[in-house]
C-alpha cells in the first residue's frame, strides 16, 4: 500500500467521520481517479509535437497516453474535427496514489516561486484542477532530451 493511501485511511478518514458525522467509513468522500491532460494547440501545425507529448505524459503517469481528437471543426482556429490536440492520461487505484505522493512529494515543491496551492481550483462538486506551466517539474523528464517545455492539467476526481 502506498504512503499516502495509509496515510488517507488511517489518519484522514477518521477525522472526516468525526467532524462531519458520518457513521460509515465508506460514506467518506474519496479520490477516484486522476486525470494528466495536455492541450496543444501548436500541433494544428506540426503533427510531431504529439508523438513527444504522448511519450513525455506516458513517462510521467506510467501508463500509456491517449490523443485527444477535437470534436468539431473551428474555423478561426484552422482546426478540423478529427485533428489531434492533446493527449491524456487516466489513472485509477494504485498508479492513482503512487501519482499523488510523488506529485504532491517532488513536483510540487520544484515548483518556481511556488506559494501554495489557490481554493480556486476546486469546482462545486469536490474535484480539483491544478494547473501546471512546466511539465519539467516531474523527476522522469531529462531536461536534455525535451524540445519545449509544456503546460498540463491534473485533475483529481472525488
Amino acid at each position: 500500500m502506498s504512503r499516502l493511501k495509509e496515510k488517507y485511511y488511517n489518519e484522514v478518514v477518521p477525522i472526516l467521520m468525526k467532524e462531519f458525522g458520518y457513521k460509515n467509513p465508506m460514506a467518506v468522500p474519496r479520490v477516484d481517479s486522476v486525470v494528466l491532460n495536455m492541450g496543444l494547440g501548436e500541433a494544428i501545425q506540426n503533427i510531431k509535437i504529439i508523438d513527444s507529448a504522448v511519450e513525455e505524459l506516458s513517462l510521467i503517469a506510467g501508463q500509456r497516453a491517449v490523443v485527444t481528437r477535437a470534436k468539431r471543426s473551428i474555423a478561426a482556429f484552422k482546426l478540423r474535427k478529427g485533428m489531434p490536440i492533446g493527449c491524456k492520461v487516466t489513472l485509477r487505484r494504485k498508479r492513482m496514489w503512487d501519482f499523488l505522493d510523488k506529485f504532491f512529494n517532488i513536483a510540487l515543491p520544484r515548483v518556481k516561486d511556488f506559494r501554495g496551492i489557490s481554493d480556486k481550483i476546486f469546482d462545486g462538486h469536490g474535484n480539483c484542477t491544478i494547473g501546471i506551466r512546466e511539465h519539467i517539474i516531474f523527476p522522469e523528464i531529462d531536461y536534455d532530451k525535451i524540445d519545449k517545455v509544456k503546460g498540463m492539467n491534473v485533475t483529481i476526481k472525488t
